[in-house]
């Protein structure tokens, strides 16, 4: 571990750590995001610096935090628009004071894209292709993007590249990329069909952020009820409720265990995964629990607007299980959404925004770090 990075663990296992308690019992909360918010110091070593640098936008990527202040601490000049704002420009800080370190570069492309900067984030990639032009995952991620953005041709000839260097791993993320395309076109079911499989079965219902108060927003308690509904009708399945991030001392799949009980599902039958904070860990801590249970067989429930992306990562994330295990066991997937949308016609249509994140957390978890040695 660099020191950069064991900087950067201490830091957020601080602010972690006091963020679950309230300000009022534990003032220090507010001590650990000014250390956050330092400026600064140019009479510090250059790694201290970088690692300022990264500590912000690692605090702003999880909680956010006071965007004036940065303004006039850290980032004198530039006006901040949102919390990945802060991200990308800490990066951006980073990549000056240290120009030669290429995941730096590669951290920075990832907060452009988080905010859906494609024009700016293929720039950042070029510059590492310029420098290291056989590096792979930028090469592999500025085909993609360039596709996302239009440009067929860019596609075709980065692919090409991709070839060239590394052609048993480019043919593996071709037939990834494959298996994604599919997805988009992947027809969307309101209920669950009446042939799926009794044995071997779980339904996985994907979590939503929590209100403050650590109670469920609405889209939240609409993915439930559409998991409860395929629930009753396959009474043998196993239902996974995924989601970690606390509110209040609740977490998601906290939440989601109650509202299950209260309406009359068997204790047995639910199990809850409380560790994960985003889509791309449901997935991975799920898979988890589907492999120490022997589940072959799954339904995914989620939003429309949302399934897409966890079909892909889930059947990602499973074929990789099955390559670990060595068994070679394809898992299969069925959907069942809530539909977010106001027809089911305009849910089938994938934007180019959807495809930008979906194809960003493949990715991920192809093992691709969106913060080279920090952040998933």
């Amino acid at each position: 571990m660099t020191s950069i990075q064991k900087r950067f663990c201490l830091t957020l296992a601080l602010v972690v750590s006091t963020a679950s308690l309230t300000s009022a019992a534990f003032p220090s909360f507010a001590a650990a995001e000014d250390q956050a918010l330092q400026s600064v110091k140019n009479d510090e070593p250059t790694a201290e610096r970088i690692g300022q640098y990264i500590d912000t936008a690692m605090h702003f990527y999880w909680h956010g935090g006071d965007l004036k202040k940065a303004e006039q601490e850290i980032f004198k000049g530039i006006t901040l628009k949102g919390k990945y704002d802060v991200v990308e420009n800490a990066f951006k800080e980073a990549t000056i004071l240290d120009p030669y370190n290429l995941d730096l570069k590669f951290s920075l492309a990832s907060a452009q894209i988080t905010q859906k900067k494609v024009s700016e984030a293929l720039h950042t990639y070029q510059q590492i292709l310029n420098l290291q032009p056989e590096h792979f995952n930028a090469t592999l991620l500025y085909a993609v993007y360039s596709k996302v953005n239009g440009d067929e041709a860019t596609y075709k000839r980065m692919m090409a590249k991709l070839d060239q260097i590394d052609a048993a791993k480019a043919a593996q993320f071709r037939e990834k990329l494959s298996t994604t395309e599919a997805f988009f076109k992947l027809p969307l079911l309101l209920e669950a069909p009446d042939d799926l499989p009794k044995e071997k079965h779980a339904i996985v219902i994907l979590g939503y952020a929590l209100a403050d108060d650590g109670s469920m927003q609405p889209t939240l308690v609409e993915r439930l009820k559409t998991g409860l509904s395929v629930a009753k009708k396959y009474p043998q399945a196993k239902i996974i409720v995924t989601g970690g991030v606390p509110k209040n001392g609740v977490t998601e799949a906290d939440a989601m265990t109650k509202w299950l009980l209260e309406q009359g599902i068997e204790k047995e039958r639910i199990l809850p995964e409380n560790k994960a904070t985003d889509t791309v860990e449901n997935a991975l801590f799920s898979t988890a629990i589907l492999e120490q249970h022997g589940i072959r067989h799954v339904t995914l429930v989620s939003s429309a607007s949302h399934i897409r992306r966890g079909m892909t990562i889930f059947t990602e994330i499973s074929d990789y299980y099955a390559k670990m295990s060595g068994t070679g066991q394809p898992r299969t997937f069925t959907n069942v959404v809530y539909l977010d949308y106001p027809t089911l016609e305009e849910a089938q249509t994938v934007t180019k925004d959807e495809k930008l994140v979906v194809y960003r957390d493949l990715f991920r978890a192809a093992g691709i770090w969106q913060f080279p040695g920090v952040q998933r």
